[in-house]
């Protein structure tokens, strides 16, 4: 499998060619008002004209940016105008070429799921934070995992499970009690939700070269969805999961406000 990444932050000056800056903003009326602001002051192009992207919105919509600029190979740089902004900038109109010129980026490589269905069928899709595989009624999920061809775990019952990347570990990850992983670290978290047996796993960190299988046990009876970002695949049999290594994102952040310390920052929030 092609070696991971090179460093996954670097500092560097970037030009920012006039006029080829694209502004996208989430449907909401901060955001709208936010890019007319913008637009009025330093122009817009369309996104397959643009060397850069400035997407305006909270984190959900940054991944949806970046989702829909997978193999673009387009630099975002995002300003806060939803409420967690953990993959975004401070909002600010001044000096935009500046900020955008001085900017720390993030290279991002996604996970890819394939899931296949009770019906037969055939489902891939992209996870920048992670993929989840979670139980679609009353009973807890019954799954066995698979790393890289060995069974691991026989049978876990649980309400669900998840592999996250590293830049996804702050997320669902986190909430679900799994590790906060550095991006340079090259690991990935995988984490039970709500365990029932065993009772005491509290899941394992993977090297980014793993691939993961998940096996659904008595899927007539404890039906699961499978998640991958935004993306759900409802009744699966089977999902496995690895890291894309040809896939990347590349995402801006402000000196010394990078995602590598974004992340070791959050492991010391009370």
């Amino acid at each position: 499998m092609t070696p991971l990444v090179a460093p996954a932050e670097a500092v560097r000056l970037r030009p920012v060619p006039d006029g080829r800056i694209a502004f996208l903003a989430a449907r909401t009326q901060l955001a709208a008002e936010s890019r007319a602001r913008l637009v009025a002051r330093y122009g817009d192009c369309p996104v397959d004209q643009a060397a850069l992207i400035v997407s305006l919105g909270g984190d959900g919509f940054m991944l949806e940016t970046l989702h829909r600029l997978l193999g673009r190979n387009l630099p975002v740089y995002g300003m806060n105008c939803g409420s967690v902004g953990f993959l975004m900038n401070p909002f600010s109109e001044d000096d935009l070429p500046g900020r955008l010129a001085r900017a720390q980026e993030a290279v991002l490589r996604p996970l890819r799921m394939h899931a296949v269905t009770a019906t037969g069928t055939v489902e891939e899709a992209l996870a920048l934070n992670e993929v989840s595989l979670l139980r679609q009624l009353r009973q807890t999920a019954k799954i066995r995992i698979s790393i890289d061809g060995r069974v691991r775990l026989l049978e876990l019952m649980c309400d669900g499970v998840l592999l996250s990347t590293p830049a996804g570990s702050t997320a669902y990850n986190l909430s679900a009690h799994g590790p906060i992983v550095p991006l340079s670290a090259n690991l990935l978290p995988l984490t039970p939700i709500s365990a029932f047996r065993p009772r005491r796993w509290r899941g394992a960190l993977l090297p980014s070269t793993a691939e993961v299988l998940f096996e659904v046990l008595e899927a007539d009876k404890r039906p699961v969805a499978a998640v991958a970002d935004d993306t759900e695949v409802r009744n699966v049999l089977s999902v496995a999961v690895s890291e894309d290594a040809k896939v990347v994102a590349t995402v801006l952040f402000d000196p010394d406000q990078g995602l590598s310390e974004r992340i070791i920052a959050e492991q010391f929030t009370t």
